[in-house]
């Protein structure tokens, strides 16, 4: 095994405490540059690379108090590095000592943590103390603090320990699942951050059943619903259960920041599902913005059904008009109604912030499209009927200027 070496980071004299003041754009760029430089390390040098990893993990939260993160860029983007590092540290082939020094530095900064930024890495505790032997012994420096916070809470007084997540990360390493479950026992709220270790303890026995139980009964009001149908999803897909996880758990394990994310999400995770059967079940989950599917549909070469999907609710316009621009050429047909659908919703009001430029654009793609399908003067027939009929004056003035230079 390897011992770390002496090695100068560049991005060590930039983390100083109160570093970047309250601009968050340096700390951001900051922030990626270490985690490039060390990730770089590691192809040629795991253990300096691991080095490195507790050395920024140690300065991250000093350099970044007085950052303004009120957008939360900023603890995402420390999150994420958390997310890229642990594995950097708990995979180097380091002897027993020097880890332990690691681990005992990583836990200095989580005391010492006040904002939080590095909040999220007692929840690899297990996974960085590399063996089950060394989670145990620290899995019982931490469980009596957890016992005390929990037994003592009452109405209007709650115990905060720092070192509950990584308790149960630690048990769960060690293989103690039955501790992990009489352990939350204790705990005075069904809070599923704590929870779901309930329901990696389970799963580890075997009692897959028990776990799903035990995670829908952690839903609640402000617990992340989400989450807990991603902890089921997976216990189902890993009991070759998959058709009863997506009946039960897809849609809402597999949301993601936009629709068309969402439905590639579940498409990568349930390759046995045709685009159609997915994309049906989506649309059935959102009564009323069946609009909003259109792009997925697109993406997966559904051109009829993402026709019907942009006509029956309203659909961004911008995102019409640049579908009729890319396919102009090999699906015109298609492109044509896109078009026409972007004009539609632009006649009757709709499209965030609609300049002239927008409205001209889809004009003029809905036109190019048509040229290419072999019907220019009926589409331009259509588009005049619309102007026509268009609730909105300006949109309707723009397109009989068109129009009218035929």
């Amino acid at each position: 095994m390897s011992s770390p070496v002496a090695h100068k980071w560049n991005f060590a004299a930039r983390f100083r405490r109160n570093a970047f003041g309250w601009r968050s754009q340096p700390a951001l760029a900051r922030v990626k540059e270490a985690v490039a430089e060390i990730k770089k390390a590691a192809r040629k040098n795991p253990v300096l690379a691991a080095e490195g990893a507790v050395l920024f993990l140690e300065k991250v939260s000093p350099a970044l108090a007085h950052v303004d993160s009120s957008s939360g860029a900023i603890g995402t983007v420390v999150n994420n590095a958390i997310d890229v590092l642990v594995p950097i540290i708990a995979g180097a082939p380091v002897d027993g000592p020097v880890r332990d020094r690691w681990l005992e530095r990583l836990w200095q900064a989580v005391e010492d943590d006040d904002i939080p930024y590095i909040e999220l890495l007692p929840e690899y505790w297990g996974e960085l103390c590399a063996t089950p032997e060394r989670a145990a012994q620290w899995a019982d420096s931490f469980i009596d603090m957890v016992r005390m916070a929990w037994e003592n809470t009452s109405p209007g007084h709650y115990a905060h320990f720092k070192g509950t997540s990584a308790c149960l990360s630690a048990l769960l390493k060690a293989g103690r699942n039955e501790e992990v479950l009489s352990l939350l026992e204790l705990s005075p709220f069904k809070y599923w951050h704590y929870r779901k270790w309930g329901v990696k303890a389970l799963s580890a026995l075997g009692r897959h059943a028990e776990a799903i139980r035990y995670a829908e009964d952690s839903r609640g009001i402000n617990e992340p619903h989400g989450a807990i149908a991603q902890a089921c999803e997976e216990i189902l897909l890993l009991s070759d259960m998959a058709d009863e996880a997506y009946v039960r758990y897809a849609i809402y394990a597999n949301r993601g920041t936009t629709n068309l994310a969402t439905f590639r999400a579940i498409a990568r995770k349930y390759p046995r599902k045709t685009a159609g059967e997915i994309l049906r079940d989506l649309v059935k989950s959102t009564p009323g913005e069946e609009g909003k599917w259109f792009a997925s549909a697109k993406a997966a070469g559904l051109y009829d059904e993402a026709i019907v999907l942009a006509n029956k609710t309203p659909c961004d316009p911008r995102t019409l008009t640049r579908a009729a621009k890319e396919a102009a050429d090999e699906h015109p047909v298609f492109a044509v109604e896109a078009g026409m659908a972007a004009l539609r919703w632009l006649c009757a009001g709709y499209g965030y912030e609609i300049t002239s430029l927008d409205i001209w654009n889809a004009y003029r793609y809905t036109m190019e499209a048509a040229a290419h399908a072999g019907s220019t003067q009926e589409t331009r027939d259509r588009i005049r009927k619309l102007a026509q009929t268009s609730s909105v004056r300006f949109v309707a003035e723009v397109l009989s200027k068109e129009l009218g230079q035929k």
